[in-house]
């Protein structure tokens, strides 16, 4: 049996064909290629989804075949990192941005086979190993999606969980306690009586209004500014050649006796006055403590003048006024002091408001029929502060229960004898007399020991005073001889009293508070006395009107007066005293109370030495 063989003979286009297909099946697999265009694709529409990390390059291998150093590498990246802040202020730059700079900037690589260095917290989009650096720049190109690529992840601010709290309780440092606060020192009486006199505004120094937004408020810079920036007003250098202190008026600008000065010193335009009348009875021993005389505890605040007037003064005038400045302390000065035998008047003053005061006058009279005597009569200071004039009479005036005729006597004679002003100029002549000196001032205070007693007798006083002891004293008053000629106008024209709650100041038993034990059994009586005059009507208010009971080495009881008076601007051409006061008794006054105050000290470092401690063994 013979078989047909049959030959095949392969075609040479189907041979080609196949051998096609065997390199194509010998290509990689491009479905993860497709893939992955369609995750980029997806990737555009949600820009901050992860991604996979890139792969590292060849070791050794960078764009151009170079290999660099690790100094040329630290170069470019700082070449490259100030390029990007220069170019891109926001920091907004694209991850591709930086692979651009990374392939241009001298075609540098990786020696070491690292990935590439990006900037932080950033992740590079994926890129196929077939992939160059050039399809990865053309793919990421378009500016709108490099601004959707940040270059620094931004964290959101902390948002606390609850309330914060105090300050004053959690911050322990003084540099956060003064904060945004401005010492008080630095406030400053500005011009506001003008605005509203009845209100408390205080107006901030223009030197604190240029500090405010530029000063580190803490307690250093604050103390660093008291020391450049005083408290007081700033003065134009303009001011300082157009002012003048020896002429002006009333509506000059820059006066010192101005509007603009009292209200700086004064918003509401009241000056506080203290006013003390004793009858010392010539005794040598002076108390020890003069605290209560001049200084009550009842009392929120010292007062601006202090007037002092005493009659049948102790023999030695000049220690009398040294305690005073002593028990005043630094605080005060003594402008002006006046006497006429045993009559003394003193006048002191704060120490900053010297400048206000003019040149200060007093006059003497004396009431008795021997002028040589001097033990009864008046002493008169009297001295404008800005545009007010005041006078402070202080007289002791005939003794006697029934010599009221003679009181009146002296009275008369002391308000036509009394010489003032002199040379300081009236500041409302159309309302002066020459025959009364009070209607010369605006302000008047007449105090003393002018001995006028109740008509009464003793046990029905003292009955009287055992039932309204620290009440009204209108009972008492109803048979006292000064009010009943003040209200008939024989007497003190014009002048009022406030209302009277203490006991009568006369006469008492040396060292107690027992009325006259003595033979004479002399009847209780209001001898000391503050009564007061105004041109104005309501300038003069009354805040306190009592008697000083602690001390008693006398046997009269200080009566002591606290006023609050009306003040108007002045001009600057009546003669001032530029700021004159006694040095000599200031400087005096002050050692002695250092002095006072280091015998103290040791007094109290004897008994803490002396004092022993007993144990029990």
């Amino acid at each position: 049996m013979v078989e047909n063989i049959t030959v095949l003979r392969a075609d040479p286009r189907t041979e080609k064909s196949n051998k096609q297909e065997l390199k194509d099946i010998k290509k990689p697999y491009e479905g993860a290629k497709l893939l992955q265009d369609e995750h980029n694709k997806d990737a555009k529409l949600s820009p901050f989804q992860p991604r996979p990390p890139s792969l590292p390059k060849p070791v050794g291998l960078g764009m151009g075949g170079k290999n660099i150093s690790f100094d040329e590498k630290v170069r470019g990246r700082r070449l490259r990192n100030s390029q990007e802040s220069l170019t891109d202020p926001g920091e907004t730059g694209s991850s591709t941005d930086s692979l651009k700079e990374d392939t241009s900037s001298n075609g540098q690589g990786l020696a070491s086979g690292r990935p590439l260095d990006l900037p932080p917290m950033e992740t590079p989009s994926f890129r196929i190993r077939t992939h160059s650096f050039s399809e990865t720049d053309n793919e990421h190109s378009d500016p709108n999606k490099e601004r959707l690529k940040p270059s620094r992840i931004i964290l959101s601010p902390l948002q606390s969980t609850g309330t914060y709290p105090p300050l004053e309780n959690s911050a322990a440092s003084t540099s956060l306690r003064t904060t945004n606060r401005i010492d008080r020192d630095c406030l400053d009486y500005s011009a506001v009586g003008r605005r509203g006199r009845g209100s408390e505004r205080l107006q901030r120094n223009l030197s604190d209004s240029r500090l405010l937004d530029t000063m580190v408020s803490d307690n250093t810079s604050v103390h660093s500014m008291k020391s450049t920036y005083s408290v007081l007003n700033p003065i134009r250098p303009r001011d300082v050649r157009n002012r003048s202190f020896l002429e002006g008026s009333v509506l000059g600008n820059g006066a010192l006796l101005g509007a603009e000065e009292l209200d700086r010193y004064f918003p509401e335009r009241r000056l506080g006055i203290y006013v003390a009348t004793w009858n010392m009875q010539g005794e040598k021993g002076l108390p020890c403590n003069l605290d209560d005389l001049l200084l009550p505890t009842d009392t929120d605040f010292a007062q601006d003048v202090y007037v002092i007037g005493v009659q049948e003064g102790c023999p030695d005038r000049r220690e009398w006024e040294i305690r005073l400045q002593e028990t005043l302390g630094p605080y005060y000065v003594m402008l002006y002091a006046a006497a006429h035998g045993v009559l003394y008047l003193t006048v002191f003053v704060r120490r900053d408001l010297i400048w206000f005061c003019s040149e200060v006058e007093h006059a003497t009279v004396t009431t008795r029929i021997i002028s040589q005597i001097k033990t009864k009569g008046a002493v008169g200071i009297g001295f404008t502060f800005f545009g007010t004039s005041f006078l402070f009479i202080t007289s002791h005036f005939t003794s006697g229960d029934s010599k009221v005729y003679e009181r009146i006597l002296d009275y008369n004679k002391i308000i036509e004898a009394l010489a003032l002003p002199r040379n300081l100029p009236d500041t409302n002549p159309y309302r002066s007399t020459t025959s009364d000196v009070t209607t010369r001032f605006d302000e008047v205070f007449w105090f003393g020991d002018f001995n006028f007693r109740l008509n009464k007798a003793r046990g029905e006083v003292e009955a009287i005073l055992n039932q309204v002891m620290g009440a009204d004293m209108s009972p008492l008053l109803q048979h006292d001889q000064l009010l009943k000629e003040m209200k008939e106008g024989s007497i003190f024209k014009g002048f009022q009293e406030a209302s009277i709650y203490f006991p009568p100041t006369y006469k008492f038993d040396i060292g107690c508070d027992v009325y006259d034990t003595t033979t004479k059994q002399r009847t209780p009586s209001f001898t000391d006395r503050i009564l007061y005059r105004n041109r104005q009507a309501d300038d003069i208010k009354v805040v306190k009107y009592m008697s000083c009971l602690s001390i008693k080495t006398s046997d009269h009881r200080p009566v002591i007066g606290m006023f609050q008076v009306k003040l108007r601007p002045g001009r600057d051409n009546i003669p001032l005293g530029a700021g004159q006061f006694d040095r000599s008794l200031y400087l005096e006054g002050i050692r002695r109370r250092i002095t006072r105050e280091l015998k103290k000290r040791e007094a109290a470092m004897k008994n803490q030495n002396n004092s022993t401690v007993c144990t029990i063994s």
